[in-house]
């Protein structure tokens, strides 16, 4: 067998637009079924997508044996309780970041995946299996810009709608968790460290009491990342890396699309462009972990990551108090 049979939980936009689609190109993903807790959205998702099965309940599509992985796009607050079912039901689980509400919850589930270790789980940072991204790392590792000394980076865009889940806390909504969360993931990721030491700054929105707007600085052995991350901000993202000798920037750090390519500058004596065909990072990263369970290997990225990067999320919250 080259491909695992996958089913969906919800019909979340992220994947009905994105990753689904990825998937059905992929080389090592079968999508069979999609469920959601109404009956006819569930049809009308498998139809546009042409999948097979399409289920009223998430918990039947769970009790689908022929399923061996599911992808949970599920609001924030069902993270980690429905990854426990598909756990229960045998499933592996890709599921969306971040992974957990919180520390305690986030390291309940890494426990609780020590009692399967045959199923794989992995939460969903898809930018890290870019090639843009890959070869960013290679380069700070290489030394191809000196010593790595400090990281900015930027991500927002502008949504006041109140009955989106971005802007209810109570889903896990607010900019921290649902794109900051990527700030400080590339800056553990470059340095290849956590932090020693965080601070940070957040206001809120005083109707959704969910963070608007945020800023954090992140301190490692090696030196700094700031960032800032906002949810009510003209949309833009971009990051820069610099080093003692040279510094990369990079265009379209984390929506890159799937059918353009992407670029970055390498900053040495002169300034180099580096352009990469176009490739669907979900695509990348569903095929990553897919053959982590054909192959039976470690997932690329183990939850130990998901796991500190959350705490990274909850140190910046408490700076505010201390």
């Amino acid at each position: 067998m080259n491909k695992v049979t996958w089913g969906i939980l919800s019909t979340a936009k992220i994947g009905l637009e994105k990753v689904i689609p990825a998937m059905l190109k992929s080389e090592h993903c079968e999508v069979l079924a999609i469920a959601s807790r109404q009956d006819d959205r569930a049809r009308e998702a498998a139809r546009s997508l042409d999948l097979a099965r399409a289920y009223g309940s998430y918990e039947a599509l769970l009790a689908d044996t022929e399923i061996q992985a599911v992808y949970n796009p599920l609001p924030n607050h069902f993270h980690v309780p429905w990854t426990l079912k598909a756990l229960e039901a045998g499933k592996h689980v890709l599921c969306e970041k971040p992974i957990a509400m919180t520390v305690a919850e986030a390291q309940s589930l890494l426990d609780t995946t020590g009692k399967t270790p045959q199923l794989k789980v992995m939460e969903a940072f898809m930018y890290r299996f870019h090639p843009q991204w890959i070869h960013a790392k290679d380069l700070v590792d290489k030394g191809a810009i000196g010593d790595l000394r400090t990281i900015q980076s930027f991500f927002s865009y502008h949504n006041t709608n109140a009955s989106n889940i971005r802007n209810i806390a109570g889903f896990g909504g607010g900019g921290l968790m649902d794109i900051g969360c990527y700030c400080i993931s590339l800056s553990r990721f470059l340095f290849g460290s956590e932090p020693v030491h965080v601070k940070g700054w957040v206001e809120n929105d005083p109707e959704f009491n969910t963070d608007r707007l945020a800023s954090g600085i992140l301190e490692f052995e090696r030196g700094t990342a700031t960032f800032t991350c906002s949810t009510q901000l003209a949309p833009y993202q971009r990051v820069h890396i610099f080093g003692t000798t040279g510094r990369i920037e990079i265009e379209i750090p984390f929506n890159a699309p799937p059918d353009m390519p992407c670029r970055l500058w390498l900053q040495q004596e002169a300034i180099r462009e580096i352009t990469f065909d176009a490739a669907d990072q979900y695509t990348l990263q569903c095929d990553a972990f897919s053959r982590a369970i054909l192959e039976d290997t470690p997932v690329p990225t183990p939850l130990v990551d998901a796991v500190n990067n959350m705490m990274v999320i909850e140190a910046i919250k408490a700076s505010l108090h201390s």
